[in-house]
């Protein structure tokens, strides 16, 4: 039987960049709305998993990065050693990697495990954004993104029309930004980084909904195979997916709402 997902996740630490390309089988491409009828309950409750589990990690993320940001002991174990950073960001990609590569083969309690100790990680590496900005610039910056997301997943799970076809075109697009955003690394071009940061936020808006459109096909799909841990694997790999397209849509905002204040 061949495997219900194939996934192929970059993930780019530096801007928090990421593209998903998954493959299905051909008997499953025919999920984008027309197969309503399919296991609705069942469907409904991967979808409600995919979304309790991105919210735990978003709790779990924001934690952290609260709690280190108040530690003085950790953020000089954290900031006063260039090693522990290079450690932790390897880390990160380590395991978003290890989760989408290895989700077929992994247990559906070993894979949320994984994702959890991702957002915890992650949290730790977010935490100096206690203090690049200021608290009231990320309370405004999370709350533009909660209703951002929120309404580009409600229309990516209503839309009758097929996004894949644009996944490709944002795909293409995600590259190109993760090309000017390490050029702009070494060039810091004001200019080159304002275009950065509005093209992430119009591109993870639309990514937002492709995606959520993307994991409706995968939950009613995941339906159609007799492996009772498939629809268990789809909500994890649901919740990383939109968990990191939230991320990315929260740290443009972000950039967006603190450089309006400078």
């Amino acid at each position: 039987m061949k495997d219900y997902i194939e996934y192929n996740d970059n993930y780019d630490r530096g801007s928090y960049a990421r593209s998903t390309q998954p493959s299905y089988a051909e008997s499953d491409t025919t999920a984008y709305g027309n197969n309503a009828t399919v296991g609705t309950s069942i469907f409904s409750g991967v979808m409600t998993r995919v979304y309790t589990w991105m919210a735990a990690a978003l709790v779990l993320t924001a934690g952290t990065a609260w709690a280190v940001a108040n530690s003085p002991a950790i953020l000089q174990l954290i900031y006063g050693n260039q090693a522990v950073v290079w450690v932790l960001l390897l880390a990160e990609l380590g395991l978003v990697m290890g989760i989408s590569w290895g989700i077929n083969r992994l247990s559906p309690s070993m894979a949320t495990a994984l994702f959890l100790l991702y957002s915890v990680v992650n949290g730790v590496t977010l935490s100096s954004i206690f203090f690049a900005y200021s608290i009231g610039t990320i309370y405004q910056a999370f709350a533009a993104s909660a209703l951002t997301f929120g309404a580009m997943s409600i229309v990516g799970h209503t839309i009758k029309r097929d996004l894949s076809g644009l996944g490709g075109i944002m795909i293409m697009a995600l590259i190109g930004l993760i090309i000017a955003s390490v050029v702009n690394l070494f060039w810091s071009n004001a200019v080159l980084d304002s275009i950065i940061t509005y093209v992430g936020v119009f591109l993870f808006v639309g990514i937002t909904a492709y995606d959520t459109q993307r994991i409706k096909a995968m939950c009613v799909a995941a339906e159609q195979y007799g492996d009772a841990a498939a629809p268990r694997r789809v909500a994890i790999m649901g919740a990383l997916s939109l968990y990191l397209d939230f991320i990315n849509l929260f740290l443009y905002l972000l950039r967006l709402f603190g450089r309006s204040r400078d």
